[in-house]
């Protein structure tokens, strides 16, 4: 296993107004490539200030961090849109697609920025919707999609770049419990592909369908642990099939 993020004693300072916010301190992790890991914690445990840092979305006020080889501590924006484009796949829990796009244009649309022409990107896209079951809703609009074929679509969108990290927040918030278990099966079968997958959730029976836990609180680390009790959703095997 090769190592695709390193920070080393990184912390995230926030001044608001007379006030100091160490939202992060010190932190220092490894994950390997090919890793399932959740990052869990109350509101306010660093938990997103965290993610934001590894998904290139900030930077840390100091330490380092090295993502797949490059140090990104201390890039500047354009620099961190690029590589951001290139290694990281996002799905969030609002789904931010476009809502008069279809999800073809949807999935597609990282491959403009990325400079492919017109018919690679349609190519691509439709084998990134193929991969999570939904080839056959390729010309749909959001609005003519069920929650869970959304997140899908996201899904998609964030592997059509072939990252080298997909980066999920929250990505069941919005979703019903039996939509949730189809999306964390999902999840299981990317990982089972080789993906490497970071999730930020605040839910407890969440977090324990990634393979290792590291939790925060109040901007440190309280604890980083493999999870001995992975739980498989009963779905998976379903979701499997119907994307074969």
């Amino acid at each position: 296993m090769s190592t695709i993020i390193q920070t080393e004693n990184i912390s995230k300072i926030y001044q608001m107004g007379t006030e100091t916010i160490h939202a992060l301190r010190s932190i220092s992790i490894e994950i390997q490539k090919g890793e399932y890991v959740a990052f869990m914690g109350p509101s306010g445990s660093g938990k997103s200030t965290l993610m934001n840092i590894v998904g290139c979305l900030d930077t840390p006020t100091s330490g380092t961090y090295i993502l797949n080889g490059h140090d990104v501590s201390n890039m500047a924006d354009n620099e961190l849109a690029t590589i951001r484009n290139k290694e990281i796949g996002f799905v969030f829990q609002t789904f931010n697609l476009l809502p008069r796009s279809s999800s073809l244009d949807n999935v597609a649309l990282p491959l403009i920025y990325a400079g492919y022409g017109k018919s690679e990107r349609e190519e691509r896209a439709m084998a990134a919707l193929a991969s999570v079951g939904l080839g056959d809703r390729a010309h749909h609009k959001p609005n003519e999609l069920s929650g869970g074929q959304r997140q899908r679509v996201a899904v998609a969108r964030a592997l059509v770049n072939d990252p080298s990290i997909i980066l999920a927040d929250e990505p069941t918030g919005n979703l019903d419990t039996k939509t949730s278990y189809e999306i964390m099966g999902l999840f299981e079968n990317l990982h089972a592909k080789g993906n490497t997958i970071i999730m930020v959730t605040h839910e407890d029976d969440i977090a324990h369908y990634a393979h290792r836990i590291v939790r925060l609180r109040d901007g440190l680390i309280e604890s980083d642990e493999p999870n001995l009790n992975i739980k498989v959703p009963a779905v998976q095997a379903a979701t499997l099939n119907h994307q074969q």
